[in-house]
């Protein structure tokens, strides 16, 4: 939900995979949502959208340095990335869920695919 994230992330997927447009679902503090919030059904709900009507072909999750939303350090951001793509492969286990990294720098780090 952060703005400071977002042209760093839409730029970097831009750039890496052949796509002009990026859907973007929001919480603060996603990672932290999605690793430990049992219920999750807006999230899942939204993603079923972007997939089954705007035809993604892949799904990001994304965290980033100076969280408010999910103020802890750099490693357990790491960890909540890679159990929210863990997560989410068991609702979609054809698709690439791809964990990335936005550091103190605003510069995207692929973590995990």
């Amino acid at each position: 939900m952060d703005g400071r994230v977002q042209l760093p992330v839409l730029n970097w997927i831009k750039a890496h995979y052949q796509t002009d447009f990026v859907d973007v679902i929001t919480e603060a503090g996603i990672d932290g949502v999605l690793a430990k919030e049992r219920y999750i059904g807006e999230i899942i709900r939204s993603i079923e959208v972007s997939i089954n009507i705007n035809k993604a072909t892949r799904i990001f999750v994304v965290g980033h340095h100076d969280c408010r939303g999910n103020p802890v350090d750099r490693n357990l951001h790491h960890k909540h990335i890679a159990e929210s793509v863990e997560r989410l492969k068991t609702y979609w286990p054809a698709y690439e869920i791809i964990g990335l990294w936005v550091n103190d720098q605003w510069q995207v780090e692929r973590l995990s695919s």
